[in-house]
């Protein structure tokens, strides 16, 4: 499951326990549900900085939860519904008012690397831990709004083939190489304390939120447009 704490203005979201936090309908509830709080407690000066407990951010849809539904239309099922349910809470992260940092200190696999690319920088450690986006090793095509999300947020097309269509397994040092994530650590303090820095490095900015908001989303257009998000334009208070 996941816990959410706050220290000055820093919220942390913290998929806890020592599993693969694997995703299935009762955390991707979770997830949103503590997004949305996050979204009304922020306020100018706010930043959100997501990690996890144990050797794995997130190893991608619970498949055993999918492959319980007792046949394989069921577990078909099952697995495009979670597919279905991920989709908002991609939506919660583009959205969100406040400035987001993804401490990867373990495996992120599949949709829980699209987990990690959902939020504006990700840190990640150096020494243990891969990014793996596994649909072409397991047989199941890419849904669109994945899709979207690595060609909104990886610039190199051979960074991006070699992600989907070559099946790599990225470390942290090759991960900065290819411009997946912003930093590579040591270890996972130091991971989540290059976060923590960048965190009160935004933090200080104050920015207006809504601003925020609808500029992340007007980045990535393709990306919003799947997600059903609109742009809205937002003027200041004072001319």
């Amino acid at each position: 499951m996941c816990t959410l704490e706050k220290t000055g203005n820093i919220f942390y979201l913290t998929l806890t326990g020592d599993d693969e936090h694997r995703l299935n309908p009762t955390l991707i509830a979770t997830l949103r549900s503590t997004l949305a709080q996050v979204k009304s407690q922020s306020v100018k000066g706010s930043v959100l900085i997501t990690k996890a407990d144990g050797r794995f951010f997130s190893n991608g849809f619970d498949l055993k939860y999918a492959q319980a539904g007792g046949s394989e239309k069921a577990a078909a099922d099952r697995l495009m519904n979670m597919v279905d349910l991920l989709k908002p809470v991609v939506a919660d992260f583009m959205s969100l008012p406040i400035p987001t940092i993804a401490a990867v200190t373990g495996h992120a696999a599949a949709a829980g690397l699209l987990l990690a690319m959902s939020h504006d920088y990700i840190t990640m450690r150096s020494d243990k831990g891969v990014l793996y986006m596994s649909e072409l090793d397991i047989g199941m095509t890419l849904p669109d709004y994945f899709m979207a999300m690595i060609r909104s947020k990886i610039g190199s097309a051979g960074a991006r083939r070699d992600l989907v269509l070559k099946t790599a397994k990225i470390r942290g040092e090759e991960a900065v190489r290819m411009g997946m994530v912003d930093s590579a650590h040591g270890t996972a303090e130091e991971t989540v304390d290059a976060a923590v820095r960048l965190a009160e490095e935004l933090g200080k900015k104050r920015w207006d939120g809504k601003v925020y908001a609808e500029i992340r989303k007007s980045l990535f257009p393709e990306l919003c447009g799947l997600l059903g998000l609109k742009d809205v334009a937002v003027l200041p208070s004072h001319l």
